[in-house]
């Protein structure tokens, strides 16, 4: 039996704080303004590594979001950080 996370679950990690951080709109607003990609970038690259990496350093950056997202999706926080390592890797 595999292990509790796998690079999909790093990916689907990744995704789900995504779309938790763009569903409260000042928290989506600074990050896209922090991170310079516009709404038609973020469509394009949703599955990229690079950008999933980004998200997840945007929420480190700001460790109550980190936090608060964690929350949200049921994980440790470190899982979070796991996975932006894994995504930069």
């Amino acid at each position: 039996m595999p292990g509790p996370e796998t690079n999909h679950d790093r990916a689907a990690i990744a995704l789900n704080a995504l779309a938790w951080t763009l569903g409260e709109p000042d928290r989506a607003d600074r990050f896209l303004a922090l991170t310079g990609i516009g709404p038609d970038e973020l469509r394009r690259r949703i599955h990229d590594r690079a950008l999933l990496a980004a998200v997840l350093a945007f929420l480190e950056g700001h460790e109550p979001d980190l936090i608060a997202c964690a929350a949200a999706l049921d994980i440790p926080p470190q899982a979070l950080i796991a996975a932006r390592m894994e995504m930069e890797a």
